[in-house]
């Protein structure tokens, strides 16, 4: 019989009732891996509508929820100044407590905090995941496979686009000090793109970056950056390209989300991340193509248009590695894969910061591993 199906439910409980807390909520109710036992949050009508809603018992302060309840996972999903600043303080709380944490991204707004977070976690062996969610779908799992057989070869490129369908007529300025920020963008979002770009190609060694933000949002006095054009160079050698922007503009092919990766004996691309994907096959000595033309593609069109899928199936990873207790370094979507993108995002801004340079991402801590959960 499979472990984790005769294993006790884990026991959750979730700090930050805003928007992204109550869809995680909803997801470990709906999990059998998972029991829900009590939600938090420093405003009281936000804690106690949020214990209402899912049947659990509210609490004001993370350390009175450590001190009165039986707790495995602590699920951190408070905002803060560019999405990250509240990350820090309750992830360090709950691992001093002996808890595992799944944390939302980005890790921290804050490079130094994002390191020390994955070294404690490591210090304390206890699991620290993120909700890099974008790659937990049925077409980066069929993408993956194409991969892992061999059908795209040696790595050539990368190109991923991401962000919002917009233009000038639907942007509204925010002038909330905690995203008018210069670089509130880099930090929220392109945690993601660079999570899955990591995720097919490796390890980034080198970051350029031309970034900038539009009229529109200069003459409102918005600070954000909002356009990032980002050149990359993998460890296996191969290039990237990522381009993002917020709202700027409505998308064109592939459509919000687009993710193409090229090999030496085949190409995939990923569409709106969970709608669709399209396989080519690489050309074959013997095939005859006019200009133009190419292999028949293969594809996966999953009927998904909903993201929001997305957070229940990373959520269950999570709940499946702890459950079946995998290394620390074999955990899905961790601090340290976390911390991979908050050191490339932290280099584009460095090389924004200087006119446009080449910047050579810090690299990440060594993997240490564990002799007695190590299976050689």
């Amino acid at each position: 019989m499979n472990e984790q199906n005769v294993a006790a439910p884990l026991r959750v409980a979730v700090v930050g009732m805003g928007g992204i807390g109550n869809t995680h909520s909803r997801a470990y109710k709906a999990n059998p891996l998972a029991k829900l036992v009590a939600v938090c949050d420093v405003v009281k009508e936000k804690a106690d509508k949020a214990a209402t809603d899912h049947g659990v018992k509210a609490y004001y302060s993370l350390q009175d929820m450590l001190a009165n309840e039986e707790i495995d996972i602590v699920d951190v999903s408070t905002g803060g100044y560019e999405n990250g600043s509240w990350h820090f303080d309750p992830t360090m709380e709950a691992l001093d407590a002996g808890k595992h944490v799944l944390c939302e991204k980005p890790l921290s707004n804050d490079i130094d905090e994002s390191r020390e977070m994955v070294r404690y976690a490591a210090e304390r062996q206890l699991y620290l995941g993120c909700n890099l969610n974008h790659y937990f779908t049925d077409t980066a799992a069929r993408a993956r496979k194409y991969m892992d057989d061999g059908d795209i070869g040696e790595l050539i490129y990368t190109l991923f686009k991401v962000g919002f369908n917009g233009g000038e007529a639907t942007y509204n300025f925010n002038p909330s000090p905690r995203f008018n920020q210069p670089y509130a963008h880099m930090k929220a979002f392109l945690t993601h793109p660079f999570s899955v770009m990591r995720y097919f190609a490796g390890d980034i060694t080198h970051i350029q970056t031309f970034s900038d933000r539009p009229g529109f949002r200069q003459n409102k006095g918005d600070l954000l950056v909002s356009i990032n054009s980002v050149h990359c160079r993998f460890a296996n050698g191969s290039i990237g390209y990522l381009l993002s922007h917020r709202g700027e503009a409505t998308w064109g092919l592939g459509g919000w989300w687009s993710c193409e990766v090229a090999g030496s004996k085949g190409t995939f691309c990923i569409e709106n991340c969970v709608e669709r994907l399209t396989y080519w096959p690489s050309v074959k000595p013997d095939d005859k193509f006019g200009l133009g033309q190419g292999p028949i593609p293969q594809v996966m069109d999953t009927g998904v248009k909903d993201f929001g899928a997305t957070f229940p199936n990373r959520i269950n990873a999570f709940l499946e590695d702890v459950t079946n207790g995998v290394p620390l370094e074999k955990l899905r979507s961790s601090g340290r894969d976390a911390l991979a993108t908050m050191e490339y995002i932290f280099a584009v801004i460095e090389s924004y910061e200087s006119g446009g340079e080449l910047v050579r991402p810090q690299p990440l801590p060594l993997l240490k591993g564990n002799p007695a959960k190590e299976k050689i």
